[in-house]
């Protein structure tokens, strides 16, 4: 049985451009840019500031312990020094579903957002600190038709789903990511009347830039972003905030000989992940959740059957693919002259990329997926374009300071090396523990070879290790402070709570500069 679907990367820019009336009239004549905002905040010209990072986080409590929360609040202290936090995509699991914001994203963040957390509604959100997410895949599941009629009809298996299996598919998908846009896009599709969009316009975009009027995002009063793609600069760092979802379609398998085995060799694989996950269903029958040793089996279940979920998606994709390619072409495209642009403004001095897929990881799944193959290719794409006109990057400057992302569920320090292609000696942070179910580092360790080459290596993993009673789960975010500088110093300080013997401990990671 199939538990989540993934719509189509074009019904997912189509719905996207409609939610946020993308180049209607009145924004076109306006000369609204509608992929940047200005963050008032009275500090965005200060050299000298501090953020917080966090991913894979929307799932609520688990059995006996909340690791979201213990996250949340690890990071309170640090709220009065922040100036914004960042989130690498899967606000809420399985499904992007509006009916689970409350549990699983306004109650464990309470203290980040203005009000009373009973009366806040998910689409109605206003943020104390800006919180300036990306979607990540789970933002845009929905639930199979078949499994969304039995959700409503039968509530026995319904029961099961939830209060056993605690796969949180609520009664219905993200619709296309629809939760999301209202949750933190400036759903602009809710005005009926142009007059309403006009005098919407007139009030929230008027921040000036040198790319046109853009909306003027401020804190504790108006926490709208423009689009689902966005950039914005603060203290002299170009942020840009990337939809992955939308460019991470594998490459068609080719029409030989080769290509029809690799089909078959998948197809074999995808079958055998579904009898697992059927197995697995099974024994969670038979679990008493009264026992906190069968309770904590239950939540490693939960995220093997979520983990073996997201290789079937990704499967799907590569059978899917017979030559017929839905790449965002008009996101890469504008990153690449946003890129080239930044690099040509005297007051830039640095450069930050987040999105949700990483291009390198050595999380135990994800290297050998055919979207992380995509998503790296795409990107080296850009980069070498942007390098043909800027430069070609040196260990001494590459040409993006950093990388943030989600997706692996761990805490996880890279660097590439000379990869032959403008991505070369860049540092990424993977930051995708922070709340759901966490995964182990890939048996074959920390250096990632492309073709035989070395083209990255990590430097630090923390993710889930040991077996049985001895098994730790190290749930974590990230606090980075930059400094001032015409090359900007980033100080990566991991926030770590760790699950171990049904007690929180928390470690002490050594810092990270770069």
């Amino acid at each position: 049985m199939k538990l989540v679907s993934d719509p189509a990367i074009a019904d997912k820019i189509r719905k996207m451009k409609q939610r946020v009336q993308w180049q209607d009239p009145a924004i076109v004549q306006r000369g609204i840019d509608q992929t940047r905002f200005v963050l008032e905040n009275g500090e965005s010209d200060n050299p000298e500031f501090s953020f917080l990072v966090v991913g894979d986080s929307g799932s609520g409590a688990h059995r006996g312990h909340h690791p979201q929360r213990e996250i949340a609040e690890l990071m309170l202290p640090h709220h009065p020094e922040c100036s914004f936090m960042l989130h690498t995509g899967d606000v809420v699991y399985l499904l992007g579903s509006s009916d689970h914001y409350d549990e699983n994203f306004i109650k464990p963040y309470r203290e980040f957002l203005v009000g009373e957390p009973k009366r806040i509604s998910y689409d109605n959100m206003v943020f104390s600190l800006p919180i300036l997410p990306v979607p990540g895949n789970h933002d845009y599941y929905d639930l199979p038709l078949v499994l969304g009629l039995v959700s409503l009809t039968t509530l026995p298996l319904r029961q099961l789903l939830q209060s056993k299996l605690y796969l949180d598919l609520g009664w219905h998908g993200s619709g296309k990511g629809d939760a999301y846009a209202r949750a933190f896009l400036d759903y602009l599709k809710a005005f009926k009347h142009t007059g309403e969009l006009s005098s919407h316009l007139d009030k929230h975009y008027t921040a000036k830039t040198d790319t046109g009027r853009c909306l003027r995002y401020e804190p504790g009063r108006f926490t709208r972003l423009p689009n689902r793609y966005y950039t914005f600069r603060y203290g002299g760092i170009d942020f840009f905030a990337l939809d992955s979802n939308t460019f991470n379609d594998p490459p068609p398998l080719a029409d030989t000989t080769e290509g029809k085995a690799n089909r078959l060799q998948l197809e074999k694989r995808r079958d055998e992940l579904e009898e697992q996950k059927q197995q697995m269903m099974e024994t969670v029958a038979t679990l008493n959740l009264d026992n906190p040793v069968e309770a904590e089996q239950l939540d490693d279940i939960h995220g093997r059957v979520s983990q073996i979920e997201e290789i079937i998606v990704d499967i799907d994709k590569q059978l899917a693919t017979d030559g017929k390619i839905e790449t965002d072409i008009d996101q890469l495209e504008w990153l690449k002259l946003r890129l080239i642009e930044s690099w040509h403004t005297k007051d830039v001095r640095g450069r930050v990329i987040y999105l949700h897929h990483p291009p390198y990881v050595t999380e135990a799944t994800k290297w050998e997926q055919g979207q992380t193959l995509a998503v790296r290719s795409r990107l080296r794409g850009v980069f070498n374009a942007v390098a043909q006109v800027v430069g070609y990057p040196t260990q001494e400057r590459p040409l993006v300071d950093l990388v943030l992302t989600g997706h692996a569920h761990c805490l996880e320090h890279i660097e590439t090396m000379n990869t032959g292609s403008a991505d070369s000696h860049i540092h990424s942070m993977i930051c995708g523990g922070s709340g759901f179910s966490l995964r182990r580092q890939r048996p074959e360790g920390p250096d990632l070879m492309e073709n035989k080459s070395l083209v990255a290596r990590s430097h630090l993993f923390i993710g889930r290790n040991g077996e049985g009673s001895e098994k730790r789960r190290p749930y974590s975010s990230l606090r980075i402070d930059v400094k001032g500088g015409s090359r900007p110093k980033f100080i990566i300080r991991p926030l770590v709570a760790e699950w171990y013997h049904r007690q929180w401990h928390y470690p002490q990671i050594q810092q990270i500069v770069i």
